[in-house]
């Protein structure tokens, strides 16, 4: 497990799967430890991943500071790996809330970047609104579900804004494309996996200015993927579209089936689209 320090001392760490050459992969959460990711449905076999645990998770340490979890002061930590890997331009690969981060730190050193996988990304970063009824519509593909109505009646309480943590909750199964025991393992690993001190920073006043952002991302040569799961609530595809719209160089793909972890739903397709644009 290689670990290295950021420029405020604060040690961190990575972990390696596979061979080839890497593709640093930033994980969600937000400041989620990167354990989730496992080898991304066997993406491993295609490139080297290196798998980093943001400050506060994982086998990473807690900083001295808390606001240093602030998604833009995160930015020189992903700079400190890139040095530390001693590569010239870095591949990213981030999920989530970890295209939050990726896409500030393209922003700031668009020349360290090679190519940019954006997956089920969140959107905070570049200010695009999600409408509730684009998160209802794309909810209702999933009728057919035993599940479905105790969650979208949940979903309706979220959406209208007197959501309970049950509520929460119970909309979890729309976040993947099959609500088996392994998205459920996975569901319930979060608490474990999340620093919510940190969550709950990262996002804070300062941290995010998307004008500028989308400005910088119309400039930036790098090839980007965005891709969206067909089911996904939290990332739906119709604002997944509308991003892939900021970069000059950007493919969109919707995964079939899929939910926020595609990589889970259908690890083949999911594999062939990543490997494919990242070789």
């Amino acid at each position: 497990m290689p670990t290295f320090r950021a420029p405020d001392g604060t040690p961190l760490a990575c972990h390696l799967r596979g061979a080839g050459p890497p593709v640093l992969c930033l994980p969600g959460g937000p400041m989620r430890a990167s354990a989730y990711l496992g080898d991304l449905g066997g993406l491993s076999a295609h490139r080297r991943l290196v798998l980093s645990d943001p400050r506060g998770t994982g086998s990473s340490a807690v900083p001295e500071d808390p606001g240093s979890y602030r998604c833009d002061r995160l930015v020189d930590d992903v700079e400190a790996l890139r040095v530390h890997l001693g590569l010239d331009r870095v591949d990213l690969l981030a999920h989530c809330a970890g295209a939050n981060l990726a896409v500030l730190y393209a922003a700031r050193h668009p020349d360290r970047v090679g190519r940019l996988a954006l997956i089920t990304p969140s959107v905070l970063a570049v200010g695009i609104p999600v409408p509730g009824e684009v998160r209802r519509e794309t909810a209702r593909l999933r009728r057919h579900e035993p599940w479905f109505p105790a969650a979208y009646a949940a979903l309706e309480r979220v959406t209208a804004g007197t959501g309970t943590g049950a509520d929460w909750q119970a909309i979890a199964p729309f976040l993947h494309g099959r609500w088996d025991d392994t998205a459920r393992a996975l569901d319930a690993a979060d608490a474990e996996q999340k620093n919510t001190e940190a969550a709950a920073a990262h996002a804070g006043e300062g941290a995010f200015d998307p004008d500028a952002t989308r400005a910088a991302l119309a400039a930036l040569s790098s090839p980007v993927l965005v891709l969206a799961g067909e089911v996904d609530l939290n990332s739906p595809p119709p604002a997944l579209a509308a991003y892939a719209g900021l970069f000059p160089r950007a493919e969109f793909v919707v995964q079939s089936g899929a939910g926020h972890f595609p990589w889970l739903d259908d690890p083949t397709r999911f594999v062939a689209t990543a490997a494919r644009f990242l070789a």
